[in-house]
């Protein structure tokens, strides 16, 4: 009989750590950068289908090039206008943004 790789008990785990979308798109993190707090949450080469101008460097991410979707975390305006605000960086670019 073949091998199984998937763990036989789910003891002690939380449900949150096996949710499909933090599979897809990667997990959210909050940074601290010198303007305040951003989400930054990583997108798959194979999840990223559109084209999107970094702003960092003001090229082009075309579609299949992993990168990095950020939104403010400390906006004033609240979640919905930070959230409608996110950008789309190049993994270098925001790497290297103060």
């Amino acid at each position: 009989m073949p091998r199984s790789n998937r763990p036989r008990d789910r003891r002690g785990r939380d449900d949150d750590e096996f949710d499909i979308s933090r599979a897809l798109f990667g997990t959210k993190t909050t940074v601290s950068k010198r303007d305040g707090l951003w989400n930054v949450q990583p997108l798959a080469a194979s999840n990223a289908v559109k084209v999107y101008v970094c702003p960092g460097c003001g090229l082009e991410i075309e579609p299949g090039i992993a990168h990095t979707v950020t939104w403010r975390a400390d906006g004033i305006m609240g979640e919905a206008d930070d959230l409608a605000g996110r950008r789309h960086w190049h993994l270098h670019c925001w790497k290297i943004r103060p």
